[in-house]
Parts: C-alpha cells; structure tokens; sequence
C-alpha cells in the first residue's frame, strides 16, 4: 500500500491521508435500526483499542473520511456509519437519522468500547449535536413527531449518549445554512433564470465586482438580502406544509373509505424544487464577517454561475425532507438549539478559512453548548479540510492533531 491514498471530502475535494496501520482489523457491520432500516457502518482498529470515534454525515459517505488512519494510528478505533439517506437527501429525514444513530451507538456499546466519542464534520455536527440532545434527554420528553407531523418513535429508542464530542468545522444546521446560502432575487420558482434586480447580488448595480476581485455590498443591501432570504425560505415553506396536508388528507380518505384512488394520492411525493441555492453574500464579500477563506463557495471559485448550476444545497426535495432539514423555520436539527444538550466533554475545531462555519457562527455554537468542558481550536485550512493556499498544511491534517491530542488527554488508552 502507498504511504498516502486520496480520500474525497466533498465535491471536488480530494486530500491525501495517510495509510492505515498494517495491523489495522476491519470489519463491515450491518445494522437494523428501531423501525427497521438498514444501516451500514466500518469498524477499524488495532488491538485492544478500548475509546471509539464514531464519524457520521446525515447524507455523505464518511467511510473513507481522512480522519480515519490518524486515528487508528494514536491507537483509537473508528466506528464509519452511514445514515438511510447516504448520497441522497431526496427524503433526509433528521428524526430518522437519529434512529441510525442511535443503531450505531447501540452496536459500539454492545461491542464493549469503554468510551464513545462522535466526531461531526460539517452537517455530521449538527446531526451529531441533535443526537446528545435527544439521547440525553428522559424518553418521554424526546421528540414524537417530525416537522411534518409523521409519528417518531425516538422514545422506544435505546439511545446510548457518547462519552465525548467532537466538532469539526460544523455548520449551524443545514436549514441555518440554506437561510443564507439561498438566492432570494428569484422572481418565478418555476423559472430558474428569472431575477428581481434589486435583490441580484450578482448584479455591480448592488456592490458585486467582477471576480476574484471582492464585492462590497451596502449594510441597507445585506439586511434587505437577508430579510428577502427569509421570506423565501417562509414561501417555500407554506408550498411544503400545503403538500404535506394534501398526502395527509388523502391518507385519512384511505383509511376511511379504502380507496385506491386515495392511496396513491398519499403516496404521490410532489417534490419540491428549489432554484439557486450558493448565493451566501459572504462567498463574494470577504468583509463581511473575515476569515482567511478564499473567494468561492463549498461548490466552486465562482457563486455567481454555480447558483445557476445543477449541484446544490435542497435542489430536489420531498416536502417533509424540506421541513425536517432544510427550513430554517421547522427544523429541529438546528445547532444553537440542540447544543445546550450537549452534557459531554467537548473540542471544537474551527477551520480559519471556512465558508460554511464562520467567524461568528463558531462563536455562538461553542457558547450555545451545554458543558463548561469545551476546547475551541482555530486550524488554519477549508471546510472540507485542505489548505487555504496551496502548498500549504492541510487543514484536515493539522486538525488531525489537535483532535489526537484532545483524545489522548480525555480517553487515554
């Protein structure tokens, strides 16, 4: 094997990790969650390895995550798991995902770890966040129903708390995401072309310039732009929540008159699908909360045609994954709500040059946690982890020993 091998973190974004140990054991497991799905999840480790790191992403594959040989290195084992939703968020149900969860943390306590520790990176820390909360809570009080009103059985759940947490470049939420990164200067939701000029932030008329080169928008822009955000996340939301009564009453004629007109009216999915989606002002105005990231988004050097693209944050979505992750407004997978249940120790690590986690969303998540036990790393490096100039460290592999440290200094083997 070669000394390093080129592990994907996101679109587009490849970093060379290190190999695993030679003696490294891997084992492939599947999991039956509580209602029945399955779940799929890598074990590896050395011998006797007695702390366990568990890394999960509500809708990536986490199996190759550049963490991993570090990790199995220092001598701790690395429990990877994916969610039902693994590489299509199409119906990314969060309450679901905790249920996947809570699988994997049964399965490692079964196994006879000593000590769980979750590492969430990006949305795997918000994911991470809403499953200390729920599991730390008393049966009873965790949540019974999604934003959608489909029922949840969270409180039959055996849902094991992790003795540690980790926090790797987490964004808010993927529904405090959208609110900022979603373009409200669409004039027509049917047309993805169409643009209210006033609203353009595209548009030199409104402060962008001609890229790299950064935009300097008003302060009456910005609060304009993101008062425009909510009001479209708000309209997409009645267009959820008006398709949602649709299949729920069609349900309810089913149930009462059996008919089967009335079955495939309730499982008709009426997607959703939402237009221009990498429009976050911050991506083109780099006064606007400063860090050291470059000009561009998570998808590319250049928002103002990547909007226009097909990848995308909630291009094509059913109406209850709309409420369940990507509205600001009924999503309970929010960080700065879960985090207060958050009872364990906890590291977070900030990347210098993100454009997902920012300056003051770090700020607030660390303060929003609920232990007193938390250490707030600054790495230099981008979301996904590489280095913020080329020739650079990578962040993944600077933060590699920052979390090694924190590790060895709180679950030592």
């Amino acid at each position: 094997m070669s000394a390093s091998t080129p592990t994907r973190l996101g679109a587009g974004r490849f970093i060379e990790s290190a190999a695993l140990p030679a003696n490294t054991v891997t084992t492939a497991h599947e999991l039956t969650t509580i209602d029945g799905a399955k779940v799929h999840g890598l074990l590896r480790m050395l011998p006797d390895a007695t702390t366990v790191v568990s890394i999960m992403h509500p809708r990536m594959d986490t199996s190759h995550h550049v963490l991993v040989p570090e990790l199995v290195a220092r001598g701790f084992a690395v429990w990877t798991q994916g969610t039902r939703s693994t590489n299509n968020d199409l119906n990314l149900i969060h309450e679901q995902a905790l249920l996947d969860v809570a699988a994997g943390q049964v399965f490692l306590r079964d196994m006879g770890f000593s000590r769980r520790v979750s590492l969430g990176q990006s949305g795997g820390g918000t994911l991470f966040a809403f499953y200390h909360q729920q599991a730390n809570l008393v049966a009873a009080d965790r949540i019974s129903t999604t934003p959608a009103g489909r029922k949840i059985d969270l409180a039959s759940a055996d849902m094991p708390a992790p003795d540690g947490a980790i926090f790797l470049a987490p964004h808010p939420g993927q529904g405090n995401l959208l609110l900022r990164v979603i373009d409200p200067s669409v004039a027509d939701e049917s047309d993805p072309l169409s643009v209210r000029p006033d609203l353009d932030p595209f548009s030199t008329t409104n402060g962008f310039a001609t890229p790299p080169s950064s935009a300097r928008y008003t302060a009456t822009f910005i609060e304009q732009y993101r008062a425009a955000q909510a009001e479209r996340i708000s309209r997409i939301d009645d267009k959820a929540l008006a398709r949602v009564a649709l299949a729920a009453q069609a349900r309810a004629r089913f149930k009462r008159f059996g008919d089967v007109v009335d079955r495939r009216a309730s499982l008709a999915p009426r997607l959703l699908t939402v237009y221009r989606t990498d429009a976050d002002l911050r991506f083109t105005d780099l006064s606007i909360d400063p860090n050291d990231r470059p000009y561009g988004s998570l998808f590319g050097h250049r928002p103002d045609v990547t909007n226009y693209g097909l990848i995308g944050f909630a291009r094509l979505v059913t109406p209850e994954a709309w409420l369940s992750t990507w509205s600001a407004n009924y999503t309970n997978a929010d960080f700065f709500r879960c985090a207060p249940g958050v009872h364990s120790p906890t590291l977070f690590v900030e990347f210098t040059g993100d454009v997902a986690c920012f300056p003051d969303d770090a700020r607030r998540m660390v303060a929003a946690l609920g232990t007193d036990d938390v250490v707030h790393k600054h790495v230099p490096g981008t979301h996904f982890g590489g280095p913020i100039r080329p020739g650079e460290p990578t962040g993944a592999g600077l933060a590699a020993v920052d979390i090694g440290d924190w590790l060895d200094e709180r679950f030592p083997g």
